[in-house]
């Protein structure tokens, strides 16, 4: 899972992106509104945790921008406003969620686990590829029962492909939700992470197949 976060205190942001990177997921980091418009027009994301208060654009202008070009990526707001006409505009403009600054952790990763759940039209806990089960409110993967040790990259990869149930997902959208904005998205790099995935899988029954030209696609043993 991509998540964009756009906030312009630059060590409240540091912090989130660690935060939500040992969770395993891929974090964008942006503190200006223009940057993040930039961002949102040309990328795509799976949850966006939106500041107010920036630099060039404000937040509440930024997210007007995006849901008028049709971005359906669920919105949480984050502020130190607590009024309730604040938290009036934030939803009118669009924002799914609000949370006021300071808060816990725990409550910020909660509401993006249930923000991600709504996007997938299901409450599930689990999703199951034969032998494979995610677990998607632990964020961790289980091969006939035992759990699967992944780094965060690795972690995004089985998720795109678990998630697509069996069909192919291209090269260029496992890219995408792989890799950050600020990092070496290449064909190359990907392949290494799907060549440690399919190591880790061993004989667990499932593989990681290569459709030349088109992308990847799990498969069950036999298959």
């Amino acid at each position: 899972m991509r998540i964009l976060l756009v906030e312009d205190n630059r060590e409240l942001a540091d912090w989130l992106s660690r935060l939500l990177q040992k969770s395993r997921y891929v974090v964008d980091s942006v503190h200006d509104g223009l940057d993040a418009d930039a961002a949102l027009a040309t990328h795509s994301y799976d949850l966006i945790i939106l500041d107010i208060g920036l630099p060039n654009m404000t937040g509440l202008e930024l997210l007007r921008r995006f849901r008028q070009r049709r971005g359906l990526a669920p919105v949480i707001i984050l502020t130190a406003n607590d009024a309730v006409s604040s938290r009036v505009a934030g939803l009118d403009a669009g924002a799914d969620d609000y949370l006021v600054k300071p808060f816990e952790p725990d409550e910020l990763e909660a509401r993006i686990r249930a923000q991600l759940r709504r996007r997938q039209n299901s409450r599930t806990a689990h999703v199951s590829f034969g032998p494979l089960v995610l677990e998607t409110d632990a964020r961790r993967f289980m091969l006939g029962g035992a759990p699967l040790d992944l780094t965060a990259r690795e972690y995004s990869v089985l998720e795109a492909l678990v998630l697509a149930g069996g069909r192919i997902v291209p090269k260029a959208s496992l890219i995408d939700t792989v890799f950050g904005l600020d990092d070496d998205a290449t064909d190359n790099a990907l392949e290494i992470y799907v060549h440690r995935v399919r190591k880790k899988l061993g004989g667990g029954g499932v593989s990681i197949g290569t459709l030349r030209g088109l992308g990847y696609a799990l498969r069950l043993k036999g298959e």
